[in-house]
């Protein structure tokens, strides 16, 4: 049988600093729309960037990856660098903010979820925690920084959009499916949930008489 242990580690790896980028790209954003200077801009990106995985991987008893590879700091600075420099070109096009959003969560609810299978196997809970917690810590912490209400505390389709990834990615895997094949369609699924959401404006029921 031949081992596809080794690309598989690798087609993860990528994916995780793919969306180490786009998570960054949205906090670098959301720092130059608040007015930082080039110093904020590189720490929201970073901390945008890396925040979830760590969080994940300190509740989860694992030194954080992105303390031991700089690889993931890296790619977050020199996305917000790149934002930074760009942003005069890239600020009438806010919905690439929301698609890059949408990229990181799809990507990082998957990542997180594929973490926690590879560590504790098919147990529905930790996999929920571990994707989850990858997917909303860092934009939690963005949007605190900059004086805002959590996106994942509001009314829109946001987190939900990751718990349906995490679901279908293991039911895929319970039911004998690929962790390759069950990694696509999670990601593919909880970004094009997050994608349409934002589309035709699906919000959560609030709280009758709560203010807008």
């Amino acid at each position: 049988m031949v081992d596809f242990s080794i690309p598989a580690q690798v087609f993860i790896y990528i994916l995780d600093l793919f969306g180490t980028m786009a998570f960054a790209v949205t906090g670098a954003f959301k720092a130059i729309e608040h007015k930082s200077d080039i110093v904020g801009i590189l720490l929201l990106a970073t901390i945008t960037g890396v925040a979830g995985g760590t969080i994940r991987d300190v509740i989860m008893g694992q030194f954080p990856n992105s303390l031991s590879d700089p690889v993931y700091v890296i790619i977050a600075v020199l996305s917000g660098v790149s934002i930074f420099f760009l942003y005069s070109h890239l600020k009438k096009h806010w919905n690439l903010f929301l698609k890059f959003d949408a990229i990181g969560l799809g990507v990082f609810t998957i990542i997180g979820a594929t973490f926690a299978y590879n560590l504790v196997g098919l147990n529905f809970l930790a996999i929920m925690l571990a994707g989850m917690l990858t997917a909303v810590g860092g934009g939690i912490l963005r949007d605190v920084f900059v004086t805002q209400v959590p996106i994942v505390f509001v009314k829109e389709f946001y987190i939900s959009a990751s718990f349906i990834g995490v679901v279908v990615f293991y039911f895929t895997l319970f039911f004998g499916g690929e962790l390759y094949s069950a990694t696509i369609l999670g990601i593919s699924l909880t970004t094009t949930l997050r994608l349409i959401a934002m589309k035709f404006n699906w919000n959560l029921p609030r709280a009758k008489g709560s203010l807008d």
